[in-house]
């Protein structure tokens, strides 16, 4: 017995080995001075991969066994890096480019269990009622308390028509929830835009997508054309978790001077230090300057950024770059603190590593790792509650960065290439819709969810304070506020 375990040890190590070369993990050894392959570490992982495949109560494939060691390796770093096989690499490509058949659901793990990051504006999971911070503990028959990431969500994927059912645990209910929900094609676009009023533009980012920047001037141009110079333009990032770097970088530089500094990444290697500047450079990836026809009233006209608890990597990005540069009035609550970059490793065999490289930094220097964008005005429109999941509550979070050196932030800008792509983070979006009540695994229909409002909306109160702000008007700080304030006018008495 001693000798097969020692062979299937040594075969074990021999795989693993292997697998360490074939993933060229030398090019990355060749960035730090050489350091000694860790033998005994590896003869322990060999150990337990050998007693796996001679004493597990099933014949278990050293493919699995590979890829679930890569799985842990690399998911007990932090919230945002992961590993990316073949399927990994398409879903990544899907969601930069914002269609796919689906549910409409952002997902991330937490301790194991596929946590919901957010679901997706007008998409079956966002009717049904489905929210940011819930677990899904099932899909179908299937328990996703340690599934792969990639494999939750091949799960949750399909052919349009066809239904799945999510097993949800909830911090607010005492049961599970079961809701049966219908998939269909996603398409998600990530800039809309209105004129809530004569004179004024609305502009809301949901993400930031390969066409984000492409998306936003064509939205400038076409309030432009209706409403002459604007008043004043409100930029709506909540609830957006994210996406490319470039596309952030695109968006601030539609408002900034050229080459105004948007942000920079600080990480050990020098391809982890850049310094974004407003200049097409670093956001257009083919063709000319989409910005290149916009008004150039857009650098100056008088701007409120609408964020959230839910406003997270890119769009924290914008917000503070503009913050920043006095550009605009950050309004709404703190945002989630994601301030981290993830960079796209190709390792051979259609797979990848999604690695966290960087931190970034607003222009002033300011990391907002774990702490967020604290808004120049903070508006309550009583959505924020004290259960609301930010970057500080993951497991395995980054600790909070310092502030880098002057000198670092104040070196020459260098002419920089396109930027790597940045995760999605912890969002939360609201409903403009009644969803159906959902259904405890008994089918007794659970208490309503709270009523939520659509961005955008009338019923938008940071909305109408943003407008409030921009027109010099006072700026109500909470509905609670409102509330009082109309409980005491009707309690004046008036004169018959």
């Amino acid at each position: 017995m001693r000798d097969g375990l020692k062979k299937a040890g040594l075969v074990g190590l021999g795989t693993v080995l292997g697998l360490l070369l074939s993933l060229n993990l030398s090019v990355f050894a060749q960035r730090e001075s050489r350091l000694p392959i860790p033998y005994e570490d590896l003869q322990l992982l060999s150990a337990v991969f050998g007693k796996i495949k001679s004493d597990y109560v099933e014949p278990v494939s050293d493919d699995k066994l590979i890829k679930e060691a890569i799985n842990g390796m690399v998911h007990g770093l932090d919230p945002h890096s992961d590993f990316l096989d073949a399927d990994a690499f398409k879903e990544l490509q899907v969601s930069t480019q914002g269609k796919f058949g689906g549910l409409g659901i952002e997902v991330g793990v937490e301790d194991g269990v596929v946590r919901v990051i957010s679901p997706i504006e007008d998409t079956p999971a966002f009717r049904a009622g489905i929210k940011s911070g819930d677990l899904i503990v099932k899909i179908d028959d299937l328990v996703t308390r340690g599934m792969p990431l990639s494999k939750a969500v091949d799960h949750m994927r399909g052919k349009p028509g066809t239904t799945v059912v999510l097993t949800v645990v909830r911090k607010d209910t005492e049961s599970p929830l079961n809701f049966t929900l219908t998939r269909e094609e996603i398409n998600v676009k990530s800039v809309r835009y209105k004129s809530p009023e004569p004179g004024y533009g609305y502009i809301r980012i949901r993400q930031f997508q390969d066409r984000t920047g492409e998306d936003l001037a064509a939205a400038i141009r076409d309030l432009y054309k209706q409403q002459g110079d604007l008043k004043g333009l409100v930029l709506d990032v909540r609830s957006d978790p994210g996406g490319l770097l470039n596309q952030a970088v695109a968006v601030s530089a539609a408002f900034l001077p050229k080459d105004a500094l948007v942000v920079y990444t600080d990480g050990r290697t020098a391809d982890a230090r850049m310094r974004l500047t407003a200049n097409k450079d670093n956001y257009v990836r083919r063709g000319d300057d989409y910005f290149r026809d916009v008004p150039a009233a857009v650098k100056k006209v008088p701007m409120v950024v609408l964020v959230d608890g839910g406003t997270a990597s890119a769009s924290e990005i914008v917000a503070g770059a503009l913050q920043d540069h006095k550009r605009a009035t950050v309004m709404g609550a703190q945002t989630f603190g994601k301030g981290s970059v993830q960079t796209i490793l190709p390792l051979g065999n259609n797979a990848g590593l999604k690695l966290t490289t960087a931190r970034y930094y607003t222009p002033s220097g300011r990391s907002i790792q774990a702490k967020g964008i604290e808004p120049d005005v903070q508006v309550d429109d009583g959505r924020e509650s004290a259960n609301r999941i930010r970057e500080a509550n993951l497991e395995h979070h980054l600790d909070t960065a310092k502030t880098l050196d002057k000198t670092i932030r104040n070196a020459p800008a260098e002419k920089i290439g396109n930027a790597p792509p940045g995760a999605s983070a912890d969002p939360s979006v609201t409903t403009p819709v009644k969803p159906p009540l959902p259904t405890t695994p008994d089918g007794v229909q659970a208490a309503p969810p709270p009523p939520r409002i659509d961005f955008g909306s009338d019923e938008d109160f940071q909305l109408k304070q943003a407008l409030n702000q921009l027109k010099g008007a006072p700026v109500i700080t909470s509905t609670k506020a409102l509330q009082a304030q109309a409980a005491q006018t009707q309690a004046v008495p008036t004169k018959p």
